[in-house]
C-alpha cells in the first residue's frame, strides 16, 4: 500500500469516515500513522476479581456467565454482564449499547479493561473494553493503550483496530528520513521502529524511545526548513542601502507628546542598522500590549520615507487598519508624509505609507513601484500565500523590500528558536512610564450586580468601559455563552439604561466599525459591547475598565491581549473576568492570567496547557505545528539545530537527502521553500 493513498481507500472508511476523519487532520493513509496518541493507559497488568479496588483501572481474565439488558428508572438501556475467574465474581455495565448483549457469547473467556467504580452498592467494572483470550494479539485490552485526539464518531478504539490492520502492509513503507550517522550519534529508533512503538507500546519505555526519535523528528524539519529560508533570504539583495542621519531621527522622535522608553530606543536602533545594509531586513518586533510598538514602526517608515521610498502596513482587521492610520497620521503629516488607507471600500491615493487590510493585494501593481519597506502587524494572522503575493507585487526586478513582522504575543526564547529561526528579533521588554498595572478579578456570577455597580461608578466619574462576549449573536447550541448582539440589547434597556453604549463586532460594515470607534475615542459612548475584534490595536486611554464574558473561552495569549486595551493611561484599570465553567484546567488558566503580568511567561503557560496551533494561530497559517515534540524541549531543540547546520554545510539543497527533502516539502506545502 502507498502511504500517500487517500483515506477512504481503506476498506473500512466510507464518505462519512472520510468527512469526520477530515476533521482530525487525517486525509491519508500516512496522515493516519501519524495520528499520535497524546496519552497512555495502561492494563498490561491482569488482575484477580478478588484484588479489585475502587477506581483501579485494570484488566482481569474472565468468563462470561450471564448477560442482560434492562431499562432504568432514567430510561438509560444498561447491559449487564456477569463475569467469573477462579477468585471471584463481579459485574460489568455498560450504557445505550443493548448491541453487546450479541457480541459477549456464555461461558466464553475474555480480556476485560477498564475502571472499577461503585455501583448499585456494589464493585463494577464500567463500559470496559473486552477482547477473546484467543485473538491473536490484543489491541484494546491487556497492554498499554494509546489515547488519541478524537471526533464525533472517531474513537481511539476505531483508530487502533485500524491502525492495526494497516500495520503490517505499511510500516516498511515508511521513509527513513535521517543518516545512519545521526541515528546513531542520537542514539535514536528507526523510523518503522518508532511508529510501531509510538502506537503498540509493550512498556513505558517503549513509549520514550519512539517519543525521542519522532521529536527529533519534528524540531530537526523545522530547523532545516527555518535555516534554508533564512540563507535564500541573505541572497535576496535591497534597491539600495538606507541612510539617516542620527538628528533626523532625533528630530522625529522629540516631535512626539511622550519620551521613548530605553527598549523602543534600542530597537529603533537595531531597525535603523539593517536598513542600512544592502541584505533586505527580516525582523520581527515582539512587545508586550501598550509596549509601544507602532512608534518603533513608525520610525521604520519615516527613515524609509527620508529615503524617497514608500512603505506598506498589512493590518488583519479594518479597525486596527483605522487606528494605525489615525496614529501615523497625527505623527508623520506634521513632516509631510502623506498616509493613505487601503480597505474593502477605502482606496486612498498617492500615498507615501500605505495602511490596509488585505485588500493591499489588490493594489494595482503600478502604485507599488518604490517599495522599500512591508510592515505586517499581528503576522500569525495571515497566511502564508498572503504575505508571499505581497511580497511579490511589490518586487521590483531582483531587488526585494525590508520586512519587519510586529506581534503582541509574546514569543518564548523556545519558540523563537524553532518557528522563528530564520528571524532576527527585536524585543520591547518595559512600558511606557506611569503605567499602573491592570487589577485582574475572577469575579462570581453572584457578584454580578456589584460589578455593574462599580462600573456605573467609574462611568460616572468620567471613565470608558469594554464588555466582551465571546460570540456575535446568540448560539443555539451554547444558548448559556454571551452573545454581544443580546447582551448590548439587555445592558441598554435594563442596566446601564441611562448611560451611552455601543456595540461594534466583525460583521458591522466599515463605516459602522468607523462610526462606533470615533463615538468611542471621542467619549461619545461611555460602555462598549464588543466582540474580541477589539483585541489588538484600540488604543483608548480613558478606558479603564474591561468585563470579559465567558472568560474560558479565550486563550491566555487573546486574554492578555484583550485586558491591554485598559490600562493605557496614569489612571487605575481593572479587569474582570467572568467564568461559566467548573473545569480545573480553564480555573487554573484563568487564575494564571489573574496573578501575571508578564506576557512572555503567559504565552508560556498557554503554551503548555493549548499547544502552538492555539496560539499562535499556525495550524491555520502555513507553519509547521508539533505533533510530539515538546516547545520547552531546550535541549533537544539545540541539538536539532546543530545537527541541521551541519547536515546542510555537507548538502546545502538536500539532493543527497531525497526523503528529508520530501518530508519538508509535505510539512510546509510550499516546495519553494527549499528552492
Amino acid at each position: 500500500m502507498n502511504l500517500n493513498d487517500p483515506i477512504e481507500t481503506v476498506s473500512s472508511v466510507g464518505p462519512i469516515y472520510k468527512k469526520r476523519l477530515s476533521k482530525l487532520d487525517i486525509f491519508s493513509l500516512k496522515d493516519l500513522f501519524y495520528h499520535f496518541p497524546f496519552r497512555y493507559e495502561d492494563y498490561s497488568n491482569i488482575s484477580n476479581i478478588k484484588d479489585l479496588k475502587v477506581g483501579r483501572k485494570t484488566t482481569i481474565r474472565s468468563i462470561v456467565f450471564d448477560i442482560s439488558n434492562y431499562l432504568s428508572h432514567k430510561s438509560i438501556k444498561i447491559t449487564n454482564a456477569k463475569l467469573y475467574d477462579q477468585t471471584g465474581i463481579i459485574n460489568a455495565i455498560w450504557f445505550n449499547q443493548p448491541y453487546l448483549k450479541n457480541q459477549l457469547k456464555k461461558g466464553e473467556e475474555y480480556f476485560f479493561s477498564g475502571e472499577v467504580k461503585l455501583f448499585k452498592n456494589g464493585l463494577n467494572l464500567i463500559t470496559p473494553t473486552f477482547e477473546t483470550i484467543y485473538s491473536k494479539e490484543q489491541v484494546n485490552t491487556a497492554r498499554i493503550l494509546p489515547i488519541y485526539p478524537e471526533t464525533n464518531g472517531i474513537t481511539s478504539k476505531w483508530l487502533r483496530k485500524q491502525i492495526k490492520k494497516l500495520m503490517p502492509f505499511c510500516i516498511n513503507n515508511l521513509p527513513e528520513t535521517l543518516d545512519d550517522k545521526i541515528i546513531r550519534k542520537q542514539k535514536l529508533l528507526r523510523i518503522q521502529d518508532a511508529i510501531e512503538k509510538i502506537h503498540f507500546p509493550n512498556d513505558n519505555f517503549d513509549v520514550e524511545k519512539a517519543k525521542k526519535r519522532l521529536s527529533f523528528d519534528e524540531l530537526f524539519q523545522i530547523q532545516i526548513n527555518s535555516i534554508i529560508k533564512r540563507k535564500n533570504w541573505e541572497n535576496k539583495t535591497t534597491s539600495t542601502k538606507l541612510k539617516i542621519s542620527n538628528n533626523e531621527i532625533q528630530k522625529f522622535t522629540k516631535s512626539l507628546p511622550f519620551d521613548l522608553t530605553k527598549s523602543q530606543k534600542e530597537c529603533v536602533s537595531q531597525i535603523i542598522c539593517d536598513l542600512s545594509k544592502k541584505t533586505p531586513m527580516n525582523r520581527i518586533l515582539q512587545g508586550d500590549v501598550g509596549s509601544g510598538k507602532t512608534i518603533v514602526a513608525a520610525s521604520a517608515a519615516f527613515t524609509v520615507f527620508k529615503n524617497n521610498l514608500k512603505t506598506l502596513i498589512m493590518t488583519p482587521t479594518e479597525i486596527l487598519a483605522m487606528q494605525h492610520y489615525n496614529t501615523l497620521t497625527n505623527i508623520l503629516k506634521p513632516f509631510g508624509v502623506r498616509i493613505g488607507l487601503v480597505t474593502k471600500n477605502k482606496k486612498s491615493q498617492n500615498w507615501d505609507i500605505a495602511v490596509g487590510t488585505h485588500a493591499l493585494l489588490n493594489i494595482e501593481k503600478k502604485s507599488l513601484e518604490n517599495i522599500g519597506l512591508i510592515i505586517i502587524d499581528e503576522e500569525h494572522r495571515f497566511g502564508v500565500e498572503q504575505r508571499s503575493k505581497l511580497a511579490i507585487k511589490a518586487k521590483h526586478k531582483d531587488f526585494c523590500p525590508h520586512f519587519l513582522t510586529i506581534t503582541a504575543t509574546p514569543i518564548p526564547r523556545t519558540v523563537a528558536l524553532t518557528l522563528y529561526g530564520n528571524l532576527d528579533i527585536s524585543t520591547i521588554n518595559e512600558l511606557p512610564r506611569g503605567r499602573k498595572i491592570t487589577k485582574t478579578y475572577l469575579v462570581p456570577q453572584t457578584k454580578r450586580q456589584d460589578a455593574y455597580g462599580f462600573i456605573k461608578k467609574h462611568v460616572n466619574l468620567g471613565e470608558q468601559v469594554f464588555i466582551i462576549c465571546p460570540f456575535v449573536e446568540q448560539s443555539e447550541t451554547l444558548n448559556s455563552v454571551k452573545a454581544a448582539t443580546v447582551e448590548f440589547e439587555k445592558l441598554k434597556n435594563q442596566i446601564f439604561s441611562k448611560y451611552s453604549i455601543g456595540l461594534l463586532h466583525g460583521r458591522l460594515k466599515s463605516s459602522q466599525k468607523e462610526r462606533v470607534m470615533d463615538d468611542f475615542h471621542h467619549k461619545r459612548i461611555k460602555i462598549l459591547v464588543a466582540t474580541p475584534v477589539v483585541e489588538v490595536g484600540i488604543d483608548i486611554p480613558n478606558a479603564t475598565i474591561m468585563l470579559i464574558e465567558g472568560a474560558e473561552r479565550f486563550g491566555l495569549a487573546q486574554l492578555h491581549q484583550l485586558r491591554g486595551r485598559i490600562g493605557r493611561s496614569d489612571k487605575e484599570a481593572f479587569c474582570f473576568l467572568f467564568c461559566d465553567s467548573q473545569s480545573e484546567m480553564a480555573l487554573k488558566r484563568l487564575e494564571a492570567l489573574k496573578n501575571e503580568r508578564d506576557g512572555v511567561k503567559l504565552a508560556e503557560i498557554d503554551l503548555k496547557l493549548r499547544g502552538p496551533g492555539e496560539i499562535f494561530g499556525t495550524r491555520q497559517h502555513g507553519f509547521a505545528t508539533l505533533k510530539i515534540a515538546d516547545f520547552f524541549d531546550l535541549k533537544l531543540i539545540e541539538k536539532t539545530k546543530i545537527e541541521a547546520e551541519r547536515l546542510l554545510k555537507i548538502d546545502p539543497m538536500l539532493t543527497k537527502h531525497k526523503n528529508l527533502k520530501e518530508a519538508i516539502d509535505a510539512l510546509y506545502n510550499q516546495k519553494s521553500s527549499l528552492q
